[in-house]
């Protein structure tokens, strides 16, 4: 099989690499962690304007993209480059479910999003919810919201978030879930910078008060439409933590070739290459995993599904062993903020714990597998 890309994402591969190499340096993104949001929109708006958050949606969405293979282009590259701004959160899980379920209204908002100037947000997961897509016990009735969501990814930087709720059925049934599209400036956040970069918030709903015309898509129908954003998001993260793989390898060779001890570059010791014969192999099992996942994501939502979950437990055991090889055989730069892997090593990490932990989706894979 050809595994090239195509001249179309080739182009967006190197234009995005070229911007970020120019745009985004180890200082940049440090003031862009210490500031208040957490994200800069200059960088957004500029992201926009390349097409970046168009390759990411359909052509009947407004895009020009949206396949599994353009997304793990665009986020191969951005975790490359260690960029914390909230596109996955934005374009896959808000911008996805909008893009599937939305009304003629509510679809404007995906045109807004691709050019730069507006950001959404999913909250769904729960304090009892781990990763359990189904478990809801946020109810919603009568036009009043009851519950609590945690950790609701770019919430604090969002204009709309949308909250999924349950109409009917028990506290862990597929059905009954709905979806609403609600103005941030209506919610109650608690607001929290993540390990890595990023902004999240815990949402507070008290008996909000919740219209019909708020609803994303039918009643109580939502959760193949939420398995389908996870799965996109799941190759999105995971081709994200193959970019910041690549990086903390490059790193790592790079002060293997110039820190000298005994007055030759470390990088002669044989002990030392191979360690970093181990990195190497471990990053390319992990490109093919993500191949993988980007290739079917349009499957069957089983198929799709298994080799989502096989592509995020190698990611995350991969991922372990490259983040802590390259910070042992750095020493105590690589803890500095100053130095990129330490930001690297932090992405790499962070991510593991997103959509599904490396056990969870060892169990979920042995389950679709034995279905």
């Amino acid at each position: 099989m050809n595994f090239e890309l195509t001249e179309e994402r080739q182009m967006l591969q190197d234009t995005l690499r070229r911007f970020l190499a120019d745009k985004y340096d180890v200082s940049t993104r440090n003031a862009i962690l210490d500031s208040e949001n957490g994200m800069s929109a200059d960088i957004w708006a500029q992201l926009a304007e390349l097409g970046v958050l168009g390759a990411l949606f359909t052509e009947d969405d407004g895009g020009f993209g949206g396949a599994g293979y353009d997304i793990s282009v665009v986020f191969e590259e951005l975790g490359r480059a260690g960029v914390v701004e909230p596109i996955l959160e934005t374009c896959i899980l808000g911008g996805g479910l909008v893009a599937a379920l939305g009304n003629e209204t509510q679809k404007a908002l995906v045109e807004s999003v691709i050019a730069g100037e507006t950001r959404l947000a999913l909250a769904h997961s729960e304090p009892r919810s781990r990763y359990d897509l189904s478990r809801v016990e946020t109810s919603y009735s009568d036009g009043k919201m009851t519950g609590h969501k945690s950790m609701a990814l770019g919430a604090p930087n969002a204009d709309y978030v949308i909250i999924s709720a349950r109409e009917s059925g028990g506290v862990e049934d597929q059905d009954g879930i709905s979806l609403f599209l609600v103005p941030v400036s209506d919610l109650e956040l608690r607001s929290t910078p993540m390990m890595g970069g990023g902004m999240a918030a815990d949402i507070y709903l008290d008996g909000l008060a919740v219209s019909e015309d708020m609803r994303l898509g039918t009643k109580g129908g939502a959760f193949p439409y939420l398995e389908t954003v996870n799965a996109a998001a799941i190759t999105a993260i995971c081709a994200q933590t193959l970019g910041s793989m690549e990086t903390a390898t490059r790193l790592t060779v790079e002060y293997l070739q110039t820190r000298k001890q005994f007055g030759k570059a470390i990088g002669t010791f044989q002990a030392l290459q191979h360690r970093l014969s181990d990195m190497l192999i471990e990053l390319e099992q992990a490109r093919s995993a993500v191949i993988g996942a980007a290739g079917y994501l349009s499957a069957d939502p089983a198929l799709r599904d298994r080799y989502a979950s096989a592509a995020k437990n190698l990611m995350g055991r991969s991922g372990r062993l490259i983040g802590e090889e390259a910070i042992q055989m750095h020493g105590g730069i690589a803890m500095t903020q100053e130095f990129e892997l330490a930001h690297i090593a932090k992405r790499i990490i962070m991510a593991d714990h997103m959509f599904g932990d490396t056990d969870h989706h060892l169990e979920r894979f042995i389950a679709l597998s034995a279905a």
